[in-house]
């Protein structure tokens, strides 16, 4: 670990259970009208958005509902809702408001940038690997990100991981200026996340916080951050599935999710999530769940080089104190495989749909920054031979 580094986090983050009301005051700080992206069909039906709406209305702001996904947003999705907010001459006067998990806060963070960088016709330009290498070098529209999940930590980072279908693969567009400039984390909006959707995403923050403290390029302040989120979600994901209106469990993940996000944004994953993004593609996983299944794959792939970071992981989180770092970092790991069965996370990559005749194109789905962090270097062949002795 270098001591030579940078740390970038939003401007403003505000967290805190019912915080939600604060929003039109917080909205009157970055523009008059509020572009919604929403995520969740629930938080429409049960009058979540409704309630929101008025807050804005209340203060001024004028909400206009520009776009709502269920799903990984793909280019189209991208473009469709640039387009829209190019129509109604969206400017530096107005804002972007996120409103749910991942996938609505990538699209309107992609979204956010591309409109304001007209040098690109399409986000693909600007995806890493496989467009034009275009930069976003102009300030993309101001961007308000309330997360309903607890689990992707995407409020907190730099890019919005984008899904194209030729060549079928996930890539990000990245930017510091992509940072969003106010976070607002109300756990109890996730309340209504039903349990699988809570233990995915739970696997998810506590993937990310893991691989973020062992990878390639570890820097100080997220591996503190790393520490501190897995001291609050590993006693609570159980807690969070088994019972989603628990106020103390949902706000442990939440705060874990966006500590998740600040960690990752500032120093890099791994295997797991190298792996689970050409399992979204090739396969259309979730992303939590593909998290889930193949963190204690990544563990046990890392655990020969990385024996020491998790022994520290071990004994903050864990009674390990008299043992040795070989059964410290042993302990962490059979920690998170119980852990996965408790929450019912598949074993094999069959489970999920995965064939024999994909794991070429999981390979190479695989290779991306994430796999770049991962602390042991794998090679195609080794990489293929891990996935298919998980088949």
């Amino acid at each position: 670990m270098t001591l030579d580094y940078e740390f970038l986090a939003p401007p403003r983050i505000v967290f805190g259970w019912g915080r939600r009301r604060e929003l039109g005051a917080l909205a009157q700080t970055l523009g008059r009208r509020a572009f919604a992206v929403l995520g969740s069909c629930t938080l429409q039906q049960n009058g979540t958005w409704d309630q929101l709406a008025a807050l804005l209305q209340q203060a001024g702001v004028e909400p206009i509902v520009a776009a709502s996904i269920s799903r990984e947003p793909e280019v189209t999705d991208v473009d469709q809702l640039v387009a829209q907010l190019r129509e109604r001459q969206a400017c530096s006067s107005d804002f972007l408001l996120a409103l749910g998990g991942g996938a609505a806060i990538d699209l309107a963070k992609a979204a956010a940038a591309v409109v304001t960088n007209r040098h690109g016709s399409s986000v693909r330009d600007f995806l890493e690997g496989v467009g034009k290498g275009l930069q976003v070098s102009e300030p993309p529209l101001p961007m308000l990100a309330m997360p309903t999940t607890g689990g992707t930590g995407t409020e907190a980072t730099k890019n919005a991981v984008i899904s194209l279908d030729d060549p079928p693969v996930k890539k990000s567009i990245r930017s510091p200026l992509m940072v969003p400039r106010v976070v607002l984390v109300d756990p109890e909006l996730s309340v209504s996340v039903p349990p699988a959707t809570t233990a995915w995403t739970g696997m998810d923050a506590l993937t990310q916080l893991i691989e973020s403290y062992i990878c390639r390029f570890a820097r100080p302040i997220p591996q503190a951050l790393a520490i501190h989120g897995l001291q609050l979600a590993l006693p609570m994901v159980r807690e969070a599935v088994r019972d989603g209106t628990s106020r103390p469990a949902r706000e442990a993940m939440a705060h874990a999710a966006l500590l998740s996000g600040l960690a990752l944004a500032n120093s890099g994953l791994g295997f797991a999530h190298g792996v689970a993004a050409a399992l979204g593609v090739f396969a259309k996983v979730p992303h939590g769940l593909a998290c889930a299944l193949m963190l204690p794959v990544a563990l046990a792939v890392n655990r020969v080089v990385a024996e020491k970071p998790l022994a520290d992981l071990a004994r903050a989180t864990l009674p390990v104190a008299a043992l040795n770092d070989a059964g410290a970092a042993d302990a962490f790991v059979d920690h998170l495989g119980t852990l996965c069965k408790d929450l019912n996370v598949p074993t094999r990559l069959s489970e999920v749909g995965v064939r024999p005749e994909q794991l070429d194109d999981l390979v190479r789905g695989s290779r991306g920054n994430s796999m770049n962090g991962n602390p042991r270097q794998l090679d195609d062949a080794e990489l293929k031979e891990i996935l298919e002795a998980r088949l």
